[in-house]
């Protein structure tokens, strides 16, 4: 369910957290779907359980599991957390477009990419929750996919570079 990336600079409560967000925010653990245990997830990812109880304790901070004494944590309302990773993401996209402005990069260029990451979307099959959980076991982890796709807009960029 989570595999951690040792040679990341992150602390691992904080890879911990991403990856539970990563797996809300897909559907992967569904709305009020117990989280589990700080014993078991600690023995699971061989580490202190004092790591895990710092995730959780952070991923309650922000809203996406709530505790319920003597029962355990428990995934939060899921439309609250896609709203709430929506912003985050426009909030990091608007920075990235600034950043692109400041470096010259034209408007046309980086509509290109995005409509090229939407088309190439659009053709993916979509998954069924029990395929979404089976994908999400690979050995890959998140960053690794995210430097999977940036390369691609880094792609998208220089076709779109070539054909101008």
């Amino acid at each position: 369910m989570i595999l951690l990336d040792y040679r990341d600079r992150r602390p691992i409560y904080e890879q911990i957290v991403d990856r539970f967000v990563e797996l809300m925010v897909t559907g992967v653990m569904a709305q009020d779907s117990q989280m589990p245990s700080v014993r078991s997830m600690a023995m699971e990812l061989s580490i202190n359980p004092n790591t895990i109880q710092r995730a959780y304790a952070e991923l309650e901070r922000q809203g996406y599991i709530y505790s319920v004494k003597g029962k355990g944590s428990f995934v939060a309302e899921n439309r609250h957390i896609m709203e709430r990773r929506g912003e985050e993401m426009l909030r990091e996209f608007k920075e990235l477009t600034e950043r692109a402005r400041g470096l010259g990069l034209e408007k046309e260029r980086l509509l290109a990419v995005i409509h090229s990451v939407y088309e190439e979307m659009a053709a993916e099959p979509v998954q069924e929750a029990g395929e979404a959980e089976q994908a999400a076991e690979p050995a890959q982890t998140a960053r690794e996919a995210d430097r999977a796709r940036s390369a691609s807009y880094g792609k998208a960029l220089r076709e779109e570079g070539e054909t101008s």
